[in-house]
């Protein structure tokens, strides 16, 4: 039992020690040659919008007569379409080649990595040029049995595979090695137990695939694959090797005989970015879908590490203090 005395010579227990420290203020240390830079850059950017806006070898008069002009809008209707179709084509096989490359099958694998490889390895290029020239490989296309000599049509390659349909499968079937990569990254970056909790509830292969594996590797895949959708649309410009009917294509048979080149090619470059802004704002958009339940975390993470960290450190410094005091106290 404690006396008095030995009461009074325990360290009494400071009410201003008690409170919590107030909160440490910041200065943030100040970046001078940031604004420097940002100087520099800002008057490289004005001087080079005022060359451009007083060069008289732009010609903007030409720009805002061709903007507009319906071959100009043909060129864009042909490119779309380009873009649409073998994202198509390159997004479907590229999944079918995705689970081939997966599967347990050795040949299924051994086809798909092949493929893969052939069409990643030659230029896009090159694949244009051979599926615009097929007709020097092969005159003729015919259906039938082969090697028993039963022939069901036999037509000539050059009216069954034009500028356009050579085009379809020179950019679709190369987008289909580059999807199917994109899509194996998504699929295995998928937990396993999901798939073995679907299987051990009675879900089959094929909708697990489809309500369980799928949509959360959409989230792994989006990203990449709005890329490649951007970059599909510029690379519709290749066409013009094998007379195309794009955008690009059609400025260069205006300016072919206008010899208005600059500015027939800036109407192409305002509308190649047109284009690719609204992809990136599809992009955006489909990225926060496929994110969700996500996002918060993300949030979450972000504020611990900038403002609200302060009050985390805060809140650290004031339990230790106290956890200091009990033990002077004992």
């Amino acid at each position: 039992m404690s006396t008095p005395s030995a009461a009074a010579a325990l360290p009494q227990r400071s009410p201003a020690l008690a409170t919590q420290p107030a909160p440490m203020k910041y200065i943030p240390v100040r970046h001078h040659w940031r604004w420097v830079s940002a100087g520099v850059i800002a008057l490289f950017a004005v001087a080079l919008a005022y060359s451009l806006a007083k060069n008289p070898n732009i010609g903007w008069g030409v720009i805002g007569e061709y903007l507009f002009k319906a071959v100009t809008l043909r060129g864009v209707l042909v490119t779309i379409e380009l873009t649409v179709i073998a994202m198509a084509v390159g997004v479907g096989g590229g999944v079918i080649l995705a689970i081939m490359r997966l599967s347990r099958n050795p040949l299924l694998g051994a086809v798909s990595w092949f493929y893969i490889w052939f069409f990643r390895g030659t230029p896009l290029l090159v694949q244009l040029l051979i599926w615009g020239f097929l007709g020097a490989l092969y005159p003729r296309l015919f259906l039938g049995i082969p090697f028993i000599g039963v022939v069901f049509a036999d037509v000539p390659t050059s009216s069954v595979i034009g500028a356009f349909t050579a085009s379809i499968l020179g950019l679709g079937l190369n987008e289909v090695a580059y999807s199917a990569e994109l899509v194996r990254a998504g699929l295995i970056s998928v937990d396993p137990g999901q798939t073995e909790a679907a299987f051990s509830v009675g879900m089959s292969w094929s909708l697990t695939m489809r309500r369980v594996v799928l949509p959360q590797a959409m989230r792994v895949i989006i990203p990449p694959m709005g890329n490649e959708t951007i970059a599909m649309l510029k690379m519709t410009s290749l066409v013009s090797v094998i007379s195309g009917t794009d955008l690009l294509t059609q400025l260069q048979r205006v300016y072919t005989q206008t010899f208005q080149i600059i500015p027939l090619l800036l109407v192409a470059c305002i509308w190649y970015l047109t284009l690719t802004t609204v992809l990136s704002i599809g992009q955006h958009y489909l990225e926060r879908y496929f994110g969700r339940g996500t996002t918060r975390e993300v949030r979450q993470q972000v504020a611990l590490a900038t403002g609200e960290a302060e009050t985390l450190i805060g809140a650290g410094v004031g339990a230790m203090s106290d956890q200091k005091l009990g033990e002077d106290h004992r």
